[in-house]
């Protein structure tokens, strides 16, 4: 088995750590710890405004925004992206981004200042080519809006001794 993207381009996982033989997802307790961060995030993340779209047009203009198609960075410190701010995105992380913030969850917010402060991708920084490969043999996740949803009753059904054992920040989650 490959390794796959789940509702986002971005973190990708290995397909027989998330999904089982029929082709469903795991329940969370099989999946390792970096996994089931990943997936609960992407619960959260999934259907989100592109960050910088927010960042320019604000919940007042929330119908401006742009969906997320990608995701970077760690949970927690992560980077939601549309197509048309990736290239940003990509430029400042290989050019202006320091080097310590790779793997830590302060990722998102230095990105943010930095689009902030009118960081963009120079016109002459080439566009991002994604290739999918062998979509037709990745198993189907069902839609996301439907299937990660019921990680939330998993966990609305989990004892709090197995949720502490999870050892994850719910907070975001409708638990």
């Amino acid at each position: 088995m490959g390794k796959v993207n789940i509702g986002l381009r971005g973190w990708r996982f290995d397909e027989d750590v998330v999904f089982d033989d029929e082709g469903q997802l795991r329940p969370l307790g099989t999946m390792d710890r970096d996994a089931r961060d990943r997936i609960l995030r992407l619960t959260e993340r999934v259907g989100d405004p592109c960050d910088a779209c927010w960042l320019i047009h604000g919940e007042e203009n929330a119908e401006e925004c742009n969906p997320a198609e990608v995701i970077y960075g760690e949970p927690r410190g992560e980077v939601v992206l549309c197509s048309d701010h990736e290239r940003d995105f990509v430029y400042w992380f290989r050019n202006e981004a320091d080097e310590d913030l790779v793997g830590h969850p302060e990722l998102g917010d230095a990105f943010h200042e930095w689009f902030m402060d009118g960081g963009r991708a120079p016109d002459a920084f080439p566009p991002l080519d994604h290739v999918d490969e062998s979509p037709d043999e990745v198993p189907d996740a069902g839609d996301l809006h439907d299937e990660l949803p019921g990680l939330e009753q998993e966990l609305r059904e989990m004892d709090d001794e197995d949720l502490e054992a999870l050892d994850v920040n719910l907070d975001d989650l409708d638990v």
